[in-house]
């Protein structure tokens, strides 16, 4: 897992460049923010249940065929593993948080999850919509919790989206 320096310092050195203001102003930028960044994964960890099973239920409420007989998350087993999965992604995605960089969502998240969940039947919009619910609620237990820059959660939670969308959500 690379954090925001060694991303932009290895790139800087593969291109074989000296680092130019660009660089040290991106590096500034993820230290100073790096409080925050901490603060927000407390936030993460501190409340993940309750945001997990907050955003299953407005997704359950947008689409109750998911909770029906041959519905994806029917059954207690099956419900319970969809929460488990959408807990994995909120993990995750604050790991890409406090590292400044969403190269562990890669290495770690996405490498073969859109063939293993379509292998499963898992359908991916409703995946990604849970996610964009979940970052939704973040942004509103850090906005009580007196956080007010909650742009630091969109790439991570967002690039999931994206890589995992059948459709646009």
């Amino acid at each position: 897992m690379q954090d925001k320096i060694t991303s932009v310092v290895s790139n800087v050195h593969l291109a074989g460049l000296a680092p130019d203001r660009d660089v040290v102003d991106s590096i500034k930028d993820f230290l100073d923010t790096g409080t925050t960044r901490v603060k927000i994964a407390s936030i993460i960890s501190a409340n993940a249940p309750e945001i997990v099973k907050e955003a299953a239920s407005r997704l359950f409420q947008e689409k109750p065929e998911l909770v029906v007989a041959g519905g994806n998350a029917y059954t207690t087993r099956r419900y319970n593993m969809y929460l488990r999965d959408m807990d994995y992604f909120l993990r995750y995605c604050s790991y890409a948080v406090v590292a400044g960089d969403i190269s562990v969502l890669d290495e770690r998240l996405l490498a073969g999850l859109r063939e293993t969940f379509n292998s499963l039947g898992i359908p991916l919009g409703p995946t990604a919509r849970s996610i964009q619910l979940m970052k939704d609620l973040l942004k509103e237990k850090l906005v009580a919790a007196g956080i007010t820059n909650t742009t630091l959660i969109d790439e991570s939670f967002d690039y999931v989206v994206r890589q995992i969308s059948d459709t646009s959500v």
